[in-house]
């Protein structure tokens, strides 16, 4: 049987940049070398697309880029070029590339909101994961809210605000109409990079300004008391909702460093959830993925309140796969393996291209 050949792009100019080359390794790591063989793309912070060698580096350079997530979860992780793991393409740079499918593991602006999936839409190539409109929708947090709004979905409440508008008297509003504490986020970006939590108005003009740091559109969100569920989506005709799991944060939130340096969070998969709360929040998040027109793959993450009620929070639809994310985790617990899933994600990529190929002026 021909091996397919898959093209991993990875790292990319936005903040999550060493997360996502985190995850590359994870993903090459767990391709069966006997179905697939890899070509590793790396895009630099500045924007530069790497094949050949200098991919390949980046690649290898990753074992560093997160200190403490490749000793979280068991022995760390093997380089994907070690025996036993997926074979490397090691091509000319300048030398046409023909691959099978396209596996985007870029987090965050340029990479999971709709932009790379544009381009592959345009070059006619198989991709893994959302299309256009469900990676836009899901980068969002402002549009995403409104697509939760629209689907009649719980979830917190929240005000937005432009970089043209004015900070104070958006702090003021803050105050007023969430009151402390209180999250400021920017709408755009993934990890918790960028996320504060304001106890004072002091706190929140801080919080605003790190948060246009990363982006022109910021929202600020009521904090919400609750356990934090998550849900891994796969497919979507229909989709399928994994087991939930649940994060128990050692910081006052699940922000970066607890995610992907210190490794503290406790991750608690399959939830200790009764049968009606798991079956509830398994709905919402299906509800949650199709509300933003979600495809292949999301993690949607919840809030459980003492009083029983469900919030969404919000979805990823490029979430980590590296040894210590949820994602895989949750699959595994509900009986598909890592290895598997890449297999499902793969597979499910390039049917929906072929299907849509069929489609009136698709055809190439």
């Amino acid at each position: 049987m021909k091996r397919r050949r898959v093209l991993l792009l990875f790292g990319g100019r936005s903040a999550e940049h060493d997360v996502s080359r985190a995850t590359a390794v994870a993903v090459a790591s767990a391709l069966d070398p006997a179905v697939y063989e890899v070509v590793p793309v790396a895009i630099t912070t500045d924007g530069r697309w790497l094949l050949a060698e200098d991919a390949i580096v980046q690649l290898q350079g990753a074992r560093d880029a997160l200190p403490g997530a490749f000793a979280v979860s068991g022995p760390p992780v093997e380089l994907p070029s070690d025996p036993g793991r997926a074979e490397l393409v090691r091509l000319e740079a300048g030398a046409p590339v023909a691959v099978d499918v396209v596996m985007p593991l870029l987090h965050g602006p340029y990479g999971e909101d709709g932009t790379v999936q544009g381009l592959l839409e345009l070059a006619g190539l198989p991709y893994v994961g959302a299309g256009v409109l469900g990676s836009a929708v899901g980068m969002d947090k402002i549009m995403m809210k409104r697509a939760f709004a629209a689907a009649g979905l719980p979830f917190a409440r929240y005000l937005s605000m432009r970089d043209t508008h004015d900070a104070d008297e958006f702090a003021a509003r803050v105050e007023t109409d969430l009151g402390f504490p209180c999250f400021v986020k920017p709408s755009n970006m993934g990890s918790s990079i960028g996320v504060s939590k304001a106890q004072t108005r002091h706190e929140l003009a801080a919080a605003i300004a790190l948060a246009l740091a990363y982006d022109e559109w910021i929202v600020a969100e009521e904090a919400v008391v609750g356990r934090e569920i998550e849900v891994a989506v796969l497919g979507d005709d229909p989709p399928e909702a994994s087991l939930p799991g649940e994060v128990v944060p050692a910081a006052d939130f699940y922000d970066y460093a607890d995610k992907y340096e210190h490794g503290k969070a406790q991750l608690l998969v399959p939830a200790p959830l009764t049968e009606r709360e798991t079956l509830e929040v398994r709905t919402l998040a299906v509800r949650a993925f199709e509300a933003c027109r979600c495809e292949a793959m999301a993690r949607v993450d919840c809030f459980l309140r003492a009083d029983g009620s469900l919030v969404v929070n919000e979805l990823n639809t490029i979430p980590g796969f590296t040894p210590i994310s949820m994602y895989p985790k949750l699959w595994e617990a509900s009986g598909v393996s890592y290895s598997k899933l890449l297999d499902r994600l793969i597979d499910m990529a390039i049917a929906r291209h072929e299907r849509r190929a069929r489609r009136a002026g698709r055809q190439r």
